[in-house]
């Protein structure tokens, strides 16, 4: 069996073996020279981030700090779009535009990873109530990453020619933030763009690697909210009531016949409930449960079969119990899956090669976690996003000897090697950037 550096080769040799030509590890062009004095500032900047995160749709602090680097490297910058929505344009000449996205929110996770620049902070979450607020998805990280590319090409523009397109996006961890931008006119009010660029975290790769997916990278995500009714009574005389709650229990078995017995096995589908509230007290019998139950797949047509399954298993469970009334089953948010154009990521792949080195790009997996950089792609614009590696090395090879599972995206723990990792998430998105944009 081939190990994966030697997989990335043979990829590498079959798109056209450029990479190969490089010295492992050095920049794919003179721009990303530029990386080694603009580090520190970067690493100040990303420490600031760290240390300051906002939750989605309340990102005010974070796209000023954003819009005012992009200024003060002369783009041209609208902010507000779409709530905190911010787009820099660096115009360049007459060459196509590239799009290159991060996003700006935060997660209600308590950081526990003991950093001296941890985050501190607390906010109010839309209930209301106070939690604490963290970059556990490494957003901080993207927005570094995003920060040194818009540098390195705004003082390397002799080296290309085009429009640079720089995207701040709001509300990604609702998945929102960018059909909310859309909608606000993203691509009608600026140009729209021919290719669009990102990268994301992976906590379960070694730092100063990249991933990569052609096709389906990240599934369809939908929240479903059901509420099954009953007819409350005493626990001691069932016989009087209709139990909603021994309806949700055989509703929640029922939805698990959806992936194993209802769809192709061939075909990768989720469905978990998340949450099941029902009851206040030992002997009471409700007259109500609510489910809260999370969709994952790839294909439109399986997610559609699958909500469809949901509504269906719901209603007739209802109808078999004697429910009172049919369920309410309301999908309450959705994302669809995100799809990394193949030619486009052959194209790009082997100038991301040359920047980080042959044997740290290698083939990644499919995963079931959702991103709403999948909105631009749906109206017609070419994407791909990578994955870039976020574990020191030494520590990677000592957990997987140890059989240590490390903390995952989302963690209060969560804590990237970020010299490493933001580099080449710099690396990677300048290299991919100025293999699309025209050359002088």
């Amino acid at each position: 069996m081939l190990r994966r550096s030697a997989r990335s080769v043979l990829l590498l040799l079959a798109l056209g073996g450029s990479a190969l030509a490089a010295d492992p590890g050095g920049p794919a062009s003179p721009a990303l020279q530029g990386l080694e004095p603009l580090y520190p500032e970067l690493d100040a900047l990303y420490r600031d981030l760290h240390q300051s995160p906002e939750l989605s749709t309340r990102e005010e602090n974070t796209a000023a700090k954003m819009a005012q680097r992009l200024r003060a490297l002369g783009f041209e910058v609208t902010e507000k779009v779409g709530g905190h929505g911010v787009v820099g344009l660096l115009r360049n000449g007459k060459g196509p535009t590239v799009m290159v996205r991060t996003e700006f929110d935060g997660l209600p996770v308590e950081e526990k990873t003991g950093l001296p620049y941890a985050s501190k902070v607390t906010a109010r979450d839309p209930s209301g109530q106070t939690v604490p607020v963290m970059h556990a998805c490494g957003h901080d990280v993207h927005m570094t990453a995003w920060v040194g590319t818009a540098t390195l090409l705004a003082r390397s523009k002799d080296r290309w020619r085009g429009t640079l397109m720089m995207v701040g996006q709001p509300a990604e961890e609702f998945g929102s933030g960018a059909r909310t931008m859309l909608d606000a006119g993203l691509f009608k009010r600026f140009p729209k763009p021919d290719f669009a660029l990102a990268v994301h975290n992976l906590a379960s790769a070694a730092s100063g690697t990249v991933e990569h997916v052609s096709g389906f990278a990240f599934a369809s995500v939908d929240s479903v909210d059901v509420t099954l009714y009953g007819k409350g009574g005493h626990g001691a005389y069932p016989h009087t009531t209709v139990d909603p709650v021994l309806l949700a229990a055989r509703t929640v078995l029922s939805l698990q016949t959806i992936v194993s017995r209802e769809r192709n096995p061939m075909e990768p589908a989720v469905v978990t409930v998340g949450s099941i509230h029902g009851g206040t007290k030992h002997n009471i019998i409700p007259d109500e449960v609510k489910l809260q139950i999370t969709v994952r797949s790839y294909k439109p047509e399986v997610r559609k079969q699958i909500l469809d399954a949901i509504e269906r298993i719901a209603k007739g469970e209802s109808i078999a119990a004697g429910s009172p009334r049919p369920p309410s089953v309301a999908v309450t948010e959705g994302t669809p899956a995100t799809y990394n154009d193949p030619e486009l990521l052959k194209r790009v792949l082997p100038a991301v090669a040359r920047a980080v080195g042959a044997e740290n790009v290698r083939e990644g997996t499919p995963t079931m976690g959702g991103e709403d950089f999948s909105e631009y792609g749906r109206v017609g614009v070419p994407s791909v996003m990578f994955w870039i590696g976020t574990v020191e090395p030494k520590r990677l090879q000592a957990a997987q000897k140890a059989g240590e599972t490390l903390p995952s995206l989302h963690s209060g723990l969560f804590a990237p090697d970020r010299e490493r990792t933001i580099r080449t998430g710099v690396s990677t998105l300048v290299s991919a950037s100025l293999e699309l944009l025209g050359k002088p």
